[in-house]
C-alpha cells in the first residue's frame, strides 16, 4: 500500500505552532501573514495551514542540512504565500 504521506499528529504540532505564533506575535511576520491570507479570501484553516507549510519546510530544512532555524528564510517564505514555490527549492 502506498503511503500518502499525509501525517494528521504531525499537521497538528504544525497548527499548534502556528497557534502559538499567532497568541505571542512572534514572529509579527505570522499573524501579519495570517491576516494577508485572509484578505486574500483564505478561510482561518486554510491561512493557517499555508503558514504551517512554510513552519514544515523550515523544520525539514533544518534536519536535512543539519543547521539552525534561519529566520531570514522562514519570513521570506511567510511572505511569499500563498506562493508556496519555496517547497519546490
Amino acid at each position: 500500500m502506498k503511503s500518502s504521506g499525509f501525517n494528521p499528529q504531525l499537521q497538528a504540532v504544525y497548527l499548534d505552532v502556528v497557534e502559538k505564533q499567532l497568541q505571542d506575535n512572534n514572529p509579527p511576520e505570522t499573524p501579519q501573514t495570517f491576516e494577508k491570507l485572509q484578505a486574500l479570501g483564505y478561510n482561518e484553516r486554510d491561512a493557517k495551514l499555508l503558514i504551517a507549510s512554510v513552519i514544515a519546510g523550515e523544520t525539514y530544512e533544518i534536519i536535512k542540512s543539519g543547521t539552525p532555524f534561519n529566520r531570514d528564510r522562514f519570513i521570506r517564505n511567510l511572505q511569499r504565500l500563498p506562493d508556496q514555490s519555496f517547497e519546490e527549492q
